[in-house]
């Protein structure tokens, strides 16, 4: 049996406790590894944000994958998963004897990989890039524009609350806290 490490992500700590996203990764990617005889060696989970590099169990999971030259392969959900920046594709296509499985994709990526899989998987990193970057700039906008009509565009400091009609009120329950310290 080859092995394999599967790699589960979600983008923050609230999706991680609201959602049942990471044990559906999980249990999609087992089933995978099951069906195609792989014996899964690490599981790695990040909830934090694949737009920049050095996420914490990305970061661990390269260094294991280093140092364990016997596992080479990771198994992973589909490519916004992985990485949405150009710094993790690159590290990840530089790895030398490295495969990747992008389940729900379909797709083997490797070093032997036909010229047009890479392309259309660059294709994807671009777009899970861009999709990363157009949402910053949409609620950048979103919170301009509440600013410009008079509204405060976050949730209000400690011992304050949000009114009916939208306006900053004192908080009389939290606000004496505030004053003291």
């Amino acid at each position: 049996m080859r092995k394999a490490v599967l790699y589960a992500r979600v983008s923050s700590k609230e999706q991680e406790r609201e959602g049942y996203s990471i044990p559906a990764q999980l249990k999609f990617l087992n089933e995978y590894a099951a069906k195609k005889d792989f014996t899964v060696i690490k599981e790695f989970i990040d909830s934090e944000t694949a737009k920049k590099s050095g996420r914490t169990h990305f970061t661990e999971m390269i260094m294991f994958l280093k140092k364990h030259k016997d596992v080479n392969t990771i198994l992973v959900e589909k490519t916004d998963r992985l990485y949405r920046n150009f710094k993790d594709y690159v590290l990840l296509d530089e790895f030398k004897g490295l495969e990747i499985h992008l389940v729900k994709e379909n797709s083997i990526l490797s070093e032997n990989s036909r010229s047009h899989e890479k392309l259309v998987h660059g294709f994807k990193v671009l777009m899970a890039k861009n999709y990363i970057d157009n949402l910053s700039e949409e609620v950048k906008k979103g919170l301009q524009e509440a600013a410009a009509q008079g509204d405060f565009p976050n949730k209000p400091p400690y011992g304050y609350y949000r009114g009916q009609k939208k306006e900053i009120l004192i908080d009389a329950k939290t606000s004496p806290f505030v004053l003291r310290a």
